[in-house]
């Protein structure tokens, strides 16, 4: 159940606050979700899933990453803790099905790539055993497939590939793989792989400047060909062409409390989704037209309670939901499209 009231928030503005009972929050955990809203009118995006998982006890340790397989309709959650399961996989409508632990140190980041002949689960994994400092091939039942860098052993080499900390990656349907390398450790940088794990372009710098990083923690692509990178440390998103790596832009404007940790496009295309860590922040921003990178534009925001701490976050490229991994309430969330504008005095 939950409960809903209007609390003053200045001229002009309201704010929509929604506490939510411990069976959705975890033992002792009071929610207390606040939303900004418009007098005039502001688009609301995406509703709470409150029913979402079944039973939230299956969160046992601090959930760190969320991957969906759209095709599937599977959604697969790591976590980080010792003597708890790795890896727990539900279906899309939150019923538990199973959960898989082998050679799964330390999660950081995990992408599902989904096709009629295959469905997969990659793994980046910042462990310091004999499986860490590596991303890493599973099948849906957790099946070690593929494993990419030298296992155990962290390192800024390229030949043999070597990560330290490598954050995230997104696989492209042509199977290419983007990596960002890494998450506080030796290496800043983007790494674009071949379907064959051939090294097909990077940037590799610490830096302020361009094409340069300072913790790249999170990388997606659009329809457009541009693969967008949150530059957390620099406090800014980063853009690149695909093929050859170029460099088209950056958004900083969005960003002058705190960086990027987790970015995600919607289906459409119309919209870039962003999470901010340590403001416990959503933001959904608009895309930019194919040909122009532009300054970033906030459409709404979705504010969660403090220390909730969003980590990274997933969109069903199927359904639009949006999974949510929080490493400070230790649970995945997941929000469903709202699909329509609606005013505020309407709800």
């Amino acid at each position: 159940m939950a409960k809903l009231w209007v609390c003053a928030a200045g001229a002009g503005f309201f704010i929509a606050c929604v506490v939510l009972q411990e069976r959705f929050c975890g033992p002792g955990i009071l929610r207390n979700f606040a939303f900004q809203v418009s007098w005039r009118r502001e688009k609301l995006l995406y509703r709470l899933d409150l029913g979402w998982p079944d039973y939230s006890e299956y969160f046992s340790g601090t959930t760190f990453c969320v991957a969906v397989d759209s095709l599937s309709g599977l959604v697969y959650v790591a976590q980080r803790g010792d003597n708890i399961p790795k890896v727990l996989v539900f279906t899309e409508d939150g019923y538990f099905l199973r959960a898989w632990n082998h050679t799964v140190d330390t999660p950081h980041g995990m992408f599902a790539a989904s096709a009629p002949y295959e469905q997969s689960v990659w793994i980046t994994d910042v462990g310091s055993g004999s499986y860490g400092h590596t991303v890493k091939k599973y099948n849906s039942f957790g099946d070690l497939v593929q494993v990419l860098g030298t296992a155990g052993k962290k390192g800024t080499g390229l030949n043999p590939l070597q990560f330290d900390n490598p954050a995230e990656l997104y696989v492209e349907d042509t199977g290419d793989i983007y990596i960002v390398d890494g998450d506080g450790g030796l290496n800043n940088r983007l790494i674009k792989l071949s379907q064959d794990f051939m090294i097909l372009w990077l940037h590799g710098e610490n830096g302020t400047e361009p094409a340069k990083f300072n913790i790249p923690h999170s990388v997606t692509l659009d329809s457009a060909g541009r693969v967008w990178v949150a530059d957390r440390g620099n406090k800014r998103v980063q853009v690149f062409d695909k093929v050859t790596g170029e460099w088209l832009g950056a958004w900083s404007n969005c960003f002058t409390e705190e960086g990027p940790s987790s970015v995600r496009f919607t289906p459409d295309g119309k919209y870039l989704i962003v999470a901010q860590l340590n403001l416990s922040r959503l933001l959904v921003v608009a895309a930019p037209p194919v040909g122009s990178v532009g300054d970033c534009s906030v459409i709404s925001t979705i504010q969660l309670p403090d220390q909730v701490l969003p980590h990274l976050l997933e969109v069903d490229r199927k359904t639009g939901a949006l999974y949510v991994a929080e490493i400070g309430a230790k649970q995945v969330q997941k929000y469903v499209p709202v699909n329509r504008y609606v005013s505020v005095f309407s709800t």
